[in-house]
């Protein structure tokens, strides 16, 4: 199952080691693991991004649940981070795309307090035991999620309400005075270009779960092939 982790630790030595016990749990086949990082939350409020890295052919955090939740967890801060991403590799940063609850982000914002350190990492994870047992050895606390599609659902409704919207401007455009119409094209055009967008962000996310998709079974291909044989 695809989850998003976040582990809260009391100091960054804890949080590199939580982040290499979950490479060590990945490289046994409990965990696959397709990115994280190490934020650190200054006394300020302002969260930083110690380490971070993708594992495995994603590639980027930019477009992903991961970078999004990033830049939610960061406040401006973490925006710049996923923004960042994004434009180093041509991504998408959407924070539609962090597709867990309102719930999970309040959680784990009041856990993350300054002077934290959380690893933070987007995994596929069928038991949840050795995650927990490696991580609660080092002193951290773990927050876990089932990543959602519902986000994809809440899009398409908003842009079937933006397309009734267009199709009754339009409408009316054909019946209104001559002096109105200019008025009625503008809204015209600005819906189109909002559900263009709209549209896009769709497309976008089907890109990311199509390569998230492919990542993961390359990863258990290649864990398969280095398998001694019998």
């Amino acid at each position: 199952m695809d989850r998003m982790l976040v582990v809260v630790f009391d100091n960054e030595n804890k949080a590199y080691e939580g982040k290499k016990a979950l490479q060590q749990l990945d490289d046994q086949g409990d965990v696959g693991v397709y990115g994280y990082a190490v934020l650190a939350k200054k006394a300020d409020g302002t969260v930083t991004s110690k380490q971070g890295d993708d594992i495995g052919p994603i590639g980027t955090l930019a477009g992903t649940s991961l970078g999004a939740l990033i830049g939610v967890l960061g406040g401006p801060a973490g925006m710049a981070i996923g923004a960042a991403a994004g434009a180093a590799s041509g991504g998408v940063f959407d924070l539609h795309n962090v597709r867990v609850g309102d719930d999970y982000i309040d959680d784990v914002s009041k856990a993350i307090s300054p002077g934290k350190f959380a690893l933070v990492a987007q995994v596929d994870e069928d038991w949840t035991t050795p995650v927990d047992s490696r991580m609660e050895a080092l002193g951290g606390t773990v927050y876990r999620r089932a990543l959602s599609n519902v986000t994809d659902t809440v899009n398409q409704e908003e842009v079937n309400a933006m397309k009734a919207d267009l199709a009754q401007y339009k409408a009316e455009l054909a019946k209104e005075r001559a002096d109105r119409h200019g008025k009625i094209q503008a809204k015209i055009t600005e819906l189109e270009l909002k559900i263009a967008a709209h549209q896009e962000k769709v497309q976008a996310r089907k890109r990311v779960a199509e390569l998230q998709a492919k990542a993961k079974a390359q990863r258990l291909q290649g864990k398969a092939n280095a398998r001694p044989s019998l």
